[in-house]
């Protein structure tokens, strides 16, 4: 089983295992990311790693898979994605979807997309897709990447052994959560483009 496979290489090879195995998930490899850094959280519980570095290479390696992703669809566009993405388990479907929702809300998105599924797949794609400077790219990629990795490691820490009962049960909740994010964003935008409507 690959999660087992993934705990493996947290557990003998540390923080090396911690920052390879982010890259290859945020890239879009069936790599479980949350999984992942809880797991972390709960070997730092058992005093095997130590908080501050497994964040801080948690957070890098989550970047730098953003930042590979970023610069390929800079360099290579939607065409790529769309002919080879099955492979990393990105799909045209979820391609046409992300592209309409990162117009309207891609610089929201691509910070709080750390926490979605699916989404932080392709985010930064689509970031270098549209044509994003890096600087920009970076401003607000990399809040989220510490967000996401303080939350999921300091959860695991304080869990301690009960780690993984939680994580799947967050799990479960995730696609209503994303539902809901979705609404919201889309109520905030609505209200935004109202005031402009009656002027007209």
């Amino acid at each position: 089983m690959l999660q087992d496979k993934i705990f493996y290489l947290i557990a003998h090879y540390g923080y090396i295992g911690i920052f390879g195995t982010l890259v290859l998930g945020i890239i879009g490899l069936p790599v479980p990311d949350e999984v992942l850094m809880t797991y972390s959280g709960y070997l730092i519980s058992q005093g095997r790693l130590s908080y501050i570095l497994t964040l801080l290479v948690a957070v890098v390696g989550s970047f730098a898979g953003m930042s590979v992703s970023y610069f390929i669809g800079r360099k290579f566009g939607y065409p790529l994605l769309e002919k080879h993405g099955r492979k990393i388990r990105i799909t045209k479907e979820k391609l046409d979807h992300t592209r309409r929702w990162f117009k309207k809300f891609g610089k929201i998105g691509l910070t709080l997309g750390y926490f979605i599924p699916g989404v932080r797949h392709l985010t930064a794609y689509f970031a270098g897709i549209s044509g994003w400077r890096y600087r920009t790219f970076l401003s607000y990629a990399a809040p989220g990447a510490i967000l996401w990795a303080f939350t999921f490691i300091t959860l695991g820490t304080y869990l301690g052994k009960h780690w993984l009962a939680v994580t799947e049960a967050i799990h479960k909740y995730v696609l209503l959560g994303f539902v809901l994010l979705v609404l919201v964003l889309i109520l905030i935008w609505y209200l935004k483009r109202k005031p402009k409507t009656n002027q007209a």
